[in-house]
């Protein structure tokens, strides 16, 4: 398997202004996920991950730099692709899932906001799908639910990196603008 690459934002480093600025953008994912994705392609080379996805290499690679590495290039790309410019709802479909899993859309944001920023230090806070219901997950540092067999559908990244430029220390109010650019087609693409 050649090179992993940085892939590109789904949109322009300006379309979040209001929410995330292209300064924050620009560095969290030309500086940050560029470095995890030069990193990660240091260390496959040579070792018996070199030929594998990036999810066999989560799911496979003992603690250490390389499942670090890896895994936070999953972890901010699949986060970039989380985010959208407007501020869209869930399809009927999804909603239904939705208040199944948390009682109501309303109750799955509050549960959502406050999984995040009650998240201690760095991570990420997940909704997975298990077995036809939606659950919140934190994860510390590289954490990532494929680790433990569940299907991650969304994300939002905590570690500071991703909001200081912007918020400082207010990760509620990060986490309160975050809801409200959630691409939630993307999320129902990743149902399994």
């Amino acid at each position: 398997m050649a090179d992993f690459t940085l892939p590109p934002l789904p949109y322009a480093k300006n379309a979040l202004d209001g929410f995330l600025s292209e300064q924050t953008l620009t560095f969290h994912h030309d500086k940050h996920l560029n470095a995890y994705v030069e990193t990660t392609n240091k260390l496959k080379k040579g070792s018996s991950f070199e030929n594998e996805s990036i999810e066999t290499i989560i799911k496979k690679a003992q603690p250490g730099p390389l499942f670090n590495n890896a895994a936070q290039v999953f972890n901010h790309t699949f986060y970039f692709k989380c985010l959208c410019a407007e501020n869209k709802k869930p399809s009927a479909n999804l909603m239904v899932l939705i208040e199944k899993s948390f009682n109501s859309f309303d109750e799955f944001l509050d549960l959502f906001k406050s999984s995040a920023v009650g998240n201690f230090g760095s991570g990420w806070t997940w909704l997975c799908a298990t077995d036809g219901a939606l659950e919140i997950v934190n994860t510390s540092n590289a954490g990532n639910p494929l680790t433990m067999g569940k299907t991650p559908i969304l994300c939002v990244d905590v570690w500071e990196h991703a909001y200081y430029l912007d918020y400082q220390n207010r990760r509620a109010d990060y986490l309160k603008d975050f809801v409200n650019h959630i691409d939630w087609d993307f999320v129902e693409s990743n149902l399994p």
